[in-house]
């Protein structure tokens, strides 16, 4: 449980002590920044008010709603356009007939998708944890956050900022640009929109803006004063590649030549871990390779994701046991991210990123 106001507190979760929150004092601006992935994510069903709200609490420099859009042009925070496995949608007899099959950048997914929903009928859906067999304590929370709107989100960053005495940055992502843009739903317009509304479109503002795809960082980077941050998976290619016909992938935007493309439109890379230390096919981590270094060299910072502190997404050398939802040895990893010199980190336990960080 958490109250507003407080700097340190201790969170329980089912009777048992989980994490310890860091107070004010223990938070500072040196080193790599702490981005709340989709708020605390580990403690909270994801893109709730909650969640991001205790990313801050917690300490986190940024929370990072991903957008998505609704039948009537809202900006809503879902990490996909399908929710069916992050909201109640499916227990809801009179939207049984909303469930449909689209094809999503290149794939078939079968589900409800928010653009086929009133921002006023999502909001009468309420989120659920997304994969409760890692994370069951968080399912106590099923049925009690809405979907937020990107400006609610907004909102609780500025509320949060003069409560704990410091800035909380947002660090939005436009998901499937490409898809929206051709069903009439462009994200761009909307979000560029509510950062100038909210004073947030300036060169000093506390917001990235990112993308897996390519074509709208070029365009955003034409309307926006706040950083860009170019997102690189480690396979396949941004998918307006694809329907333009572009052969580059992503492992092409980040060799040197690549860095220096992306460093024309972005001011930095957002990259899986993996592209910094690889593992080999048993999960074990290889040797670093030269990606911060390189993107450095070239003026571009780097951000990687995602740091979790289950077995399940652990590098086997800092596994604790065979038990896919126990907690393994988290802090060894984030020590070893942290010597690669990278400038930030996507954390669902944005407590844990911090303690490694002061602890240092």
């Amino acid at each position: 449980m958490y109250r507003r106001g407080l700097t340190a507190v201790v969170l329980v979760f089912a009777g048992a002590v989980v994490a310890s929150l860091p107070s004010a004092s223990a938070h500072d601006d040196k080193g790599p920044i702490v981005i709340g992935h989709r708020g605390a994510s580990a403690y909270r069903p994801e893109h709730t008010l909650a969640s991001y709200e205790l990313a801050a609490r917690m300490g986190a420099d940024f929370i990072e709603p991903d957008l998505v859009s609704t039948k009537d042009g809202k900006l809503v925070a879902r990490h996909e356009n399908e929710i069916g496995g992050t909201t109640d949608v499916s227990t809801k007899p009179q939207f049984n007939d909303r469930q449909k099959t689209k094809v999503i950048d290149g794939t078939p997914i079968t589900g409800w998708f928010t653009e086929d929903f009133t921002l006023a009928e999502l909001k009468t859906l309420r989120a659920k944890e997304r994969i409760p067999a890692i994370r069951p304590r968080n399912t106590l929370y099923d049925g009690r956050f809405e979907i937020p709107t990107f400006q609610e989100v907004i909102d609780l960053s500025k509320r949060l900022s003069r409560e704990l005495h410091r800035e909380i940055g947002i660090y939005p992502e436009t998901k499937h640009p490409t898809y929206f843009q051709s069903i009439g739903l462009a994200l761009e317009p909307k979000l560029v929109d509510a950062l100038n509304h909210n004073g947030l479109n300036r060169r000093n503002a506390k917001v990235y803006v990112q993308s897996f795809e390519v074509a709208n960082l070029k365009q955003l980077n034409k309307s926006l004063r706040v950083p860009l941050v170019q997102l690189v998976n480690g396979s396949g290619a941004p998918y307006d590649f694809i329907v333009a016909g572009d052969k580059r992938t992503y492992a092409d935007l980040v060799t040197p030549a690549g860095l220096r493309d992306v460093r024309s439109y972005a001011d930095g890379v957002g990259v899986t871990k993996d592209l910094i230390i690889p593992r080999d096919a048993a999960g074990y981590l290889k040797q670093p390779t030269s990606l911060v270094k390189d993107a450095h060299k070239v003026g571009l910072i780097v951000h990687s994701w995602t740091f979790r502190n289950e077995n399940s997404f652990l590098p086997a050398d800092f596994r604790s046991s065979a038990d896919p939802a126990a907690y393994g040895r988290a802090f060894e990893e984030y020590d070893l991210f942290y010597k690669t010199g990278l400038d930030g980190v996507f954390a669902d336990n944005p407590d844990t990123a911090i303690e490694a960080k002061v602890k240092r």
